[in-house]
């Protein structure tokens, strides 16, 4: 026979067990559907950028492929009028000049919403053609090295997406002299960093307050490729960016 303290110990021992198996089974079932809603958001956010850039590629041959040539043959039919007097001269002048500009900035738009090199030739051309780009629009300072690295379609679009983010923001806000970009081939994944001598700014401050919709955009496309984005960066510091990508 039990006395009534081993009883009552034996009464809480297995109440203790019950209440440990319940909350056991509470965790691991909020848990579970924790990874259901994060991995419901990472495809929905997939899904939103393969929208976002199959729309970027539509409008792009748009303006390569039919407003382009329109423009081009407007700019020949001006080139070919003949004017009667210098007034005249200076009208067509000045409309072909026009043109010649507006047909300049369609290539440039058309080129920043997918650039051809990137589907033709990869990322690693598609990053130093746009670099040399940056750096004949600007007065910043780029050097890009690249391991030889081979990357999935959708690595490509989006790591391209992440550096362009970073080298238009450099030029815009970082008021920096130079800019360093590397990709490493560290046989498990893949390591892209930036680095620039610039102003800096307060990460967590942006952060928090969400105004920084391009941070946002680059932790977007990281997550949808399984990544880990990383930011040290501080007022007066510069900015120090390193992208983590599993091959």
């Amino acid at each position: 026979m039990y006395s009534q303290e081993e009883l009552t110990l034996k009464v809480i021992v297995v109440a203790a067990l019950l209440i440990g198996a319940v909350i056991t089974y509470f965790i691991y079932s909020f848990s579970k559907q924790q990874l259901k809603v994060l991995k419901w958001q990472q495809l929905r956010i997939k899904a939103e950028i393969e929208t976002i850039e199959n729309e970027r590629k539509r409008i792009s041959s748009d303006l390569h492929d039919e407003l382009g040539p329109l423009l081009s043959a407007v700019r020949l039919q001006i080139n070919h009028l003949e004017p009667t007097d210098e007034i005249e001269q200076s009208v067509l002048e000045k409309s072909s000049s026009q043109i010649d500009e507006v047909i300049k900035r369609f290539r440039e738009i058309s080129y920043d919403l997918m650039p051809n090199i990137l589907i033709r030739k990869g990322l690693v051309k598609a990053i130093a053609e746009f670099t040399s780009k940056m750096e004949e629009s600007s007065k910043l300072k780029i050097r890009f090295t690249s391991d030889p690295v081979l990357f999935t379609p959708e690595q490509e679009i989006n790591l391209y997406r992440v550096v362009q983010e970073i080298v238009h923001n450099t030029v815009k806000h970082a008021k920096a002299n130079f800019l360093e970009i590397k990709i490493v081939d560290k046989n498990k994944f893949i390591l892209i960093t930036t680095k620039d001598d610039g102003a800096g700014f307060n990460y967590k401050e942006k952060s928090a307050l969400g105004s920084g919709l391009g941070l946002l955009n680059l932790q977007s496309r990281v997550e949808v490729l399984k990544g880990r984005l990383l930011v040290d960066t501080a007022p007066g510091k510069g900015s120090f960016f390193t992208i983590e990508i599993p091959k």
